[in-house]
């Protein structure tokens, strides 16, 4: 696996990729990948991340992904189908 980020990472650098444009399209797939093996429960991906399930919730919202097997979703259809809490 490390020849394959290195083999990457070259590729990035070489057309010019921005750090964080990398970053974020890293965090995004591996966050989708994480939630559809554990069926959409976030409290699962969350902690095989390695991260709090609020951290969780917040980065789901920043890239726009569903709990729903970690589908991406627009912001708007993400707000409406939350239900208010009480």
């Amino acid at each position: 696996m490390k020849d394959q980020v290195e083999r990457l990472i070259s590729e990035m650098v070489n057309a010019g990729v921005f750090f964080q444009d990398a970053v974020s399209e890293f965090e995004k797939k591996y966050i989708r990948k994480v939630l559809e093996v554990s069926g959409g429960n976030q409290s699962r991906a969350a902690k095989a991340l390695g991260i709090h399930r609020n951290t969780l919730g917040r980065k789901m919202e920043e890239y726009h992904i569903s709990s729903r097997n970690g589908s991406s979703e627009s912001s708007k259809s993400a707000r409406r189908k939350r239900s208010p809490r009480k």
